[in-house]
C-alpha cells in the first residue's frame, strides 16, 4: 500500500473524480470477499468525497460510511468495488446519521481505514 493515501479523495484507478463523476446512488457495493449492500448516498466534493452504504440484512440494516479512498474501482454495470473485507468494514466506527459530516467523526473514520492503506 502507499503512505500518501487520502481517505476523502478517489484514487486515480477508481475511474471516479471529484466534481464531474456520475452519481453512484443505487450501485451495488462489493467488498474483497463479497457484497455488502447498495450506495444510499454519495458525494463528489474535492477532498471530501465518500459513499454511505445501506448494508440491508448483512449488518441488520445498518449503514456504513466509506471514504472515497477505499474505492478500488467502479464499473459501468453499476458496481462499486472496495478493496477491504467485510469484517474490516463491519468493524468501522458506527455510522451516526446526525454527525457523519462533522470533522471529529470523519477523522475517526479516516484514521480507522487509514491503517489498511498506510504502511
Amino acid at each position: 500500500m502507499t503512505t500518501d493515501w487520502d481517505p476523502w479523495s478517489y484514487r486515480d484507478k477508481s475511474g471516479m473524480t471529484a466534481q464531474g463523476s456520475g452519481n453512484l446512488v443505487g450501485y451495488a457495493v462489493e467488498a474483497a470477499d463479497g457484497g455488502i449492500g447498495k450506495v444510499d448516498e454519495a458525494t463528489n466534493e474535492v477532498g471530501s468525497s465518500y459513499i454511505v452504504v445501506d448494508t440491508g440484512p448483512w449488518i441488520l440494516g445498518k449503514k456504513v460510511l466509506l471514504p472515497a479512498g477505499t474505492i478500488d474501482r467502479v464499473d459501468d454495470g453499476g458496481k462499486v468495488y472496495v478493496d477491504l473485507t467485510k469484517d474490516q468494514i463491519k468493524d468501522s466506527p458506527e455510522f451516526d446519521q446526525s454527525s457523519y459530516n462533522e470533522p471529529a467523526y470523519r477523522n475517526r473514520v479516516g484514521d480507522y481505514y487509514g491503517r489498511y492503506y498506510t504502511r
